[in-house]
C-alpha cells in the first residue's frame, strides 16, 4: 500500500506541470543513443504517448547522420566534413534522403504508431513546408540554410491530432532541384519557432552544458551562453547545439533544453518534475 500511495504522490506532483503544458506544442529533436539503443528507442515511444494523451503537442525532428555514413560506406561513397557539417554532394543528397525521409522516418513513426499514438512522417520537401537555400555549394555543397517554414503544414497536422516526424530534408526554390540537407538541430529550431512552440527539447549524449570543472549549468541565459562560447567553455559538438536553443528562443519560443537522452524517461523528468534535468537556457 505504501508503493501505491508513492506512485499516486508522484502522479500529483506532476500535475501541475501537466495543467501548464496541456494544449503546448512541445518540439523534440530526437538523436544520439535515444535514437539507435533499442531499450531508448521504446522509452521515447513511451514518453511521446504520455505526453500525447496528457494533451501535450509533441513534433518530432530526427537526425541520422550515422546511418547515412553507414550506408555511404557500404556503398564504397565518399563522405567528409567540414568544421562538423557533412559535404552533401548529388551522390550524398540522394542517400541521405533515402536514409532520413525512408529508413529513419518510418521507422519512428511504426514504433510511434505501434504504441498506440497517432504519428505521421513528412520531410520539408512535403508541400514544400521547407524551403532552403545553399549554404555555401563551394564548401558543402547541397547542405542548407533555411529560408522559409511553412507553419500551417505542421499547425493542420496538430489540428487533426497527429505527431509530426520530420525529416531533415528541405525543398529547393527552382523547379527540378534536388532539394538540401539540412542540420537537424537548426531544422528543429526553425520549426518550433515557425508553429508556436512552447518549448524544444533537444536529446543528445551529454549532461546538458558543463562548466570547465565538468559541472552541469541547470540554467542559462543567451547573454551566458555567448560568454561561455567565447571563453571557450562551450565548444566542438556543444556549439550548435546552443546556437540551435538560441535561434529558437530569439523567434520567441519560451525555452530550450539540453537534455541527456541516455537517461530514460529524461523528457518526462524535464517537463514533469521542478528539478528538471539537464540545461535549460532562457532569454
Amino acid at each position: 500500500m505504501k508503493a501505491k500511495i508513492e506512485t499516486v504522490k508522484t502522479l500529483l506532483d506532476a500535475l501541475p506541470f501537466i495543467k501548464e503544458f496541456r494544449k503546448e506544442i512541445v518540439v523534440i529533436k530526437y538523436g544520439g543513443s535515444a535514437q539507435t539503443s533499442p531499450e531508448l528507442k521504446e522509452k521515447f515511444a513511451e514518453d511521446i504517448l504520455l505526453m500525447y494523451l496528457v494533451g501535450i503537442k509533441p513534433v518530432i525532428i530526427h537526425g541520422g547522420g550515422q546511418k547515412i555514413t553507414d550506408m555511404l560506406d557500404a556503398l564504397k561513397i565518399d563522405t567528409k566534413f567540414i568544421d562538423g557539417q557533412r559535404v552533401t554532394t548529388k551522390e550524398v543528397m540522394r542517400i541521405a534522403e533515402m536514409i532520413l525521409s525512408g529508413e529513419i522516418n518510418k521507422e519512428i513513426v511504426s514504433l510511434l504508431n505501434s504504441h498506440g499514438a497517432k504519428a505521421i512522417g513528412i520531410s520539408g520537401k512535403d508541400a514544400h513546408f521547407i524551403t532552403a537555400e545553399a549554404k555555401d555549394f563551394s564548401r558543402w555543397g547541397l547542405t542548407g540554410n533555411i529560408t522559409n517554414v511553412k507553419a500551417d503544414v505542421v499547425n493542420n497536422l496538430i489540428h487533426e491530432s497527429f505527431i509530426p516526424v520530420i525529416a531533415p530534408i528541405a525543398a529547393g526554390e527552382e523547379m527540378g532541384h534536388p532539394g538540401f540537407n539540412i542540420n537537424a538541430d537548426l531544422c528543429a529550431s526553425y520549426v518550433a519557432k515557425a508553429i508556436g512552440a512552447n518549448k524544444i527539447i533537444f536529446l543528445t549524449d551529454t549532461e546538458g552544458v558543463l562548466n570547465k570543472d565538468k559541472v552541469l549549468y541547470s540554467t542559462l541565459t543567451k547573454g551566458e551562453v555567448e560568454a561561455l562560447k567565447a571563453d571557450g567553455t562551450i565548444h566542438g559538438g556543444m556549439v550548435p547545439k546552443v546556437d540551435a536553443c538560441l535561434e529558437a528562443i530569439d523567434g520567441g519560443v519560451q525555452k530550450a533544453h539540453i537534455i541527456d537522452g541516455r537517461l530514460e524517461h529524461s523528457m518526462l523528468l524535464e517537463l514533469f518534475t521542478s528539478e528538471g534535468v539537464g540545461t535549460q537556457i532562457v532569454k
